[in-house]
C-alpha cells in the first residue's frame, strides 16, 4: 500500500515523500479510521485527503465553506487529470445536472459541497445512491463557538454520522486550540478518531511587530517597496480604511485593488480573480479576503490593525508563503486597536470568550519576545528553538530598555498619583511634562511625577504604557479605558517583578534590519536565474489567464523557481522539477523546455 501512495503522489502531484503526518493521515483514511488533521497553512492539508480518494474505491465528498474555495480546489485538480467537480448555487441547472450525472455514473472521484447544499434531502438521495468513500470537513474550526470562523450551518455537519452509516469522516483545519479540537469531535460525534497535530510553526515566515505610526500608509509604502513586483496583501480592520489605503496607493502610483463586503458581488469577484490570476499583486482587504485567496506565492502580508485574535492572526499570516519560500509578516498596531475590538464586541454571544482571545492578541503585539515562540504556545505546544531566527525579536531588531524596572514605577506611580481615573494619553502628557488644558485643569502639573520623564518622547512613553497593559501590570476599565494597577503592577512598585520592555526601533537600527533583509534573500535565490524566473512566471499568468484559473494551479512559484535553477532543456528532466507530476509534464513540459532553451540561447 506505501508503494502505491508514493507511486499516486509522484504521478500526479510530481512529490517523491511526505511532509509531517501526511503519510499517517492518509493511511488512516484508507483503514476507515475517524481522523482530525491539524496542519499549518501550506502544511500539505489537501494531500491528506484527495490523495487516498483516488485510490479508494467510490467518491470523497468534501465539505468546504466557500464556493470560490472550492472551485478553486477542483480547477486545480482537474488541472493535474483528476475527476473532481462541484455543486454550488453558482452553477447554472445544466451545468448542475451535469454534475449529477457525472455522479451518479460513477465517474467522480471528489465532489465538493457545501455544507447548506448537503443538508438538502435532494442531495443526501444522491449521495446515498451511488458508493461513497468518505466524506471530508474541510476548515473544520468553522464548527466551534471557540474557533475565529465560526459558522451556524457547520454544527449541522454531526447528521453525517447518522444518515451514512460505516463511513468514515475526516475533519481538517490549519489552527485549532484545544477546546477547538474538542468541539469539532463532539460536533462531528467523531469514532475514536485519530488525531494528527503537525507543527504550528511556519518557520519560512518572518514575524515583525511594530507600533503603528500617525501616518500608517508611510509603514505600508515602505513594505511594499521591499517587496517589488511581489504579490502582498494589506489586511484593515473597516472598510473605510482600506477604500482610503487603496486609493492613497493608487495615487502614489501602486497598482492595487480593494475587496471587501461592502463592494458589489461582481467588483468583489473580480477583484479577487485578478489577484488571484496574476493581473495585480497587491489587494487591500478586510478579513472577508480570508479563505476565499488561494494564491501560493504571496510574499507579504502586512496587518495595517491588530487583528481580533491570534486564530485570526495565523490564519491570515498563513496565506503568506503557502510554496515553502520565505515571506515576511508586518504587524502596524495601537492600544486603539484593542478598544475597537472592545466596541464591535459588544453584543456578541460569545463576548468574554473573544475579549480573552483579544487580550491574548494584544498580548502578542506588545510582549518584546520570540514570535514563532508566542504562537506555538498559544496552540499548546513546545516551541524548542531558542533562537527562531525569523522575527524582529530573535533577529535583534528589538532593543530592550535599560533599567525596565525604573521605567515601569515611574509609569505605574503615575497611575497611582492620577487615582487611577484616566487614560494612556494623559498619563503620557503628566510623564512628558506637557501643560495641556486637561493636565492643568485637573492640576496635575503638581504631582511628584510630573515631567518625571521628560528627557523621553510622548511616543516612547506611550509605547512603554502599552506594554505594561500587555504585560498585566496595568489593566484598562470601564467605558473611558482608564488605566488602573493590578497586583502585579504594586509588586513592580516593590520591585519584586520586573517588566520586559523594549525600545522603538531607531533610524539607524531600520538600516541594519534592512541590510540583513537584503542578504537573505540573495542567499534565499543563490543559483536561481531570476530573469528566466520573470519570463516563466509571465508565461504562467498568461496560461492561467486564458484557462481562466488562478495561477498557482498551472504552477506554484517553487517550481518556477526549481526550474530557474535546474535549467531543464529535455522533457525527461523537466519531469524531475520539483512539483511537476505526469499530468503537468504531459501538458506544460514541451512549452516551458522551448522557454528555457530558448533564454540559455
Amino acid at each position: 500500500m506505501k508503494h502505491k501512495i508514493l507511486e499516486t503522489l509522484s504521478q500526479y502531484w510530481g512529490y517523491t515523500s511526505f511532509r509531517l503526518f501526511q503519510e499517517e493521515a492518509i493511511l488512516s483514511i484508507l483503514d476507515d479510521k475517524d481522523t482530525v488533521t491539524i496542519l499549518p497553512t501550506g502544511g500539505g492539508k489537501s494531500v491528506c485527503f484527495q490523495l487516498p480518494a483516488l485510490i479508494s474505491d467510490g467518491m470523497a465528498v468534501i465539505i468546504s465553506p466557500l464556493i470560490s474555495l472550492m472551485k478553486d480546489q477542483v480547477d486545480y485538480l482537474k488541472d493535474m487529470g483528476i475527476a473532481a467537480e462541484c455543486l454550488n448555487s453558482s452553477l447554472t441547472v445544466k451545468a448542475r445536472q451535469t454534475v449529477v450525472e457525472k455522479v451518479r455514473a460513477g465517474t467522480v472521484k471528489l465532489l465538493y459541497l457545501s455544507p447548506e447544499r448537503l443538508m438538502l434531502d435532494h442531495t443526501v438521495e444522491l449521495l446515498k445512491s451511488v458508493k461513497l468513500s468518505f466524506f471530508v470537513i474541510d476548515e473544520a474550526h468553522c464548527i466551534s463557538h471557540w474557533g475565529h470562523n465560526f459558522r451556524e450551518e457547520y454544527r449541522q455537519l454531526g447528521l453525517i454520522k447518522q444518515e451514512f452509516k460505516n463511513i468514515g469522516v475526516h475533519a481538517f483545519t490549519a489552527t485549532a486550540t484545544v477546546a477547538v479540537q474538542k468541539d469539532i469531535v463532539e460536533q462531528l460525534n467523531l469514532d475514536t478518531p485519530h488525531i494528527y497535530i503537525g507543527n504550528i510553526d511556519r518557520p519560512n515566515l518572518t514575524y515583525r511587530i511594530l507600533p503603528r505610526s500617525g501616518h500608517v500608509l508611510g509603514q505600508i509604502v515602505d513594505v511594499i517597496n521591499k517587496h517589488p513586483r511581489e504579490p502582498g496583501i494589506i489586511y484593515c480592520l473597516r472598510r473605510t480604511d482600506v477604500d482610503s489605503i487603496s486609493q492613497k496607493l493608487t495615487a502614489l502610483g501602486l497598482r492595487n485593488l480593494p475587496y471587501h463586503a461592502g463592494l458589489p458581488d461582481a467588483e468583489r469577484k473580480k477583484n479577487q480573480d485578478e489577484f488571484s490570476a496574476e493581473s495585480v499583486d497587491i489587494i487591500v482587504a478586510t478579513i472577508a479576503f480570508g479563505m476565499g485567496v488561494d494564491r501560493s506565492n504571496i510574499r507579504y502580508v502586512i496587518h495595517a490593525a491588530m487583528p481580533k485574535s491570534i486564530e485570526h492572526y495565523q490564519q491570515e499570516t498563513g496565506r503568506a508563503g503557502r510554496d515553502g519560500l520565505p515571506a515576511d509578516c508586518y504587524l502596524f498596531y495601537s492600544g486603539g486597536d484593542y478598544r475597537i475590538w472592545e466596541f464591535m464586541l459588544r453584543d456578541s454571544a460569545d463576548r468574554e470568550v473573544l475579549l480573552v482571545k483579544l487580550s491574548a492578541m494584544y498580548n502578542f503585539c506588545v510582549r518584546p519576545e520570540c514570535r514563532h515562540r508566542y504562537l506555538v504556545t498559544y496552540f499548546a505546544q513546545e516551541y524548542g528553538a531558542t533562537n527562531c531566527g525569523a522575527c524582529d525579536y530573535c533577529l535583534g531588531e528589538v532593543e530592550m530598555a535599560e533599567d525596565p524596572l525604573l521605567i515601569g514605577q515611574k509609569i505605574i506611580s503615575c497611575v497611582a498619583r492620577v487615582q487611577e481615573r484616566f487614560g494612556a494619553d494623559h498619563l503620557s502628557d503628566v510623564l512628558k511634562g506637557n501643560r495641556t488644558a486637561a493636565v492643568e485643569r485637573w492640576g496635575h502639573e503638581k504631582l511628584s511625577t510630573f515631567a518625571l520623564m521628560s528627557a523621553e518622547t510622548k511616543v516612547f512613553i506611550r509605547f512603554m504604557i502599552e506594554q505594561l497593559v500587555g504585560q498585566g501590570f496595568l489593566r484598562r476599565e470601564g467605558e473611558f479605558m482608564t488605566i488602573a494597577i493590578t497586583a502585579a503592577g504594586h509588586n513592580v512598585l516593590k520591585g519584586t517583578e520586573v517588566p520586559r520592555l523594549a525600545k522603538l526601533v531607531v533610524a539607524e537600527k531600520k538600516k541594519d534590519i534592512e541590510k540583513k533583509r537584503r542578504v537573505r534573500r540573495t542567499q534565499d535565490w543563490e543559483g536561481v536565474d531570476e530573469t528566466l524566473f520573470d519570463i516563466l512566471r509571465a508565461k504562467r499568468a498568461e496560461l492561467a489567464r486564458k484557462k481562466g484559473v488562478p495561477a498557482y494551479i498551472v504552477f506554484s512559484d517553487k517550481t518556477l523557481k526549481d526550474m530557474a535553477l535546474t535549467k531543464p532543456t529535455t522533457i525527461d528532466q523537466f519531469a524531475q522539477v520539483f512539483g511537476v507530476g505526469a499530468s503537468k509534464q504531459k501538458e506544460y513540459g514541451a512549452l516551458f523546455v522551448d522557454i528555457i532553451k530558448s533564454h540559455k540561447q
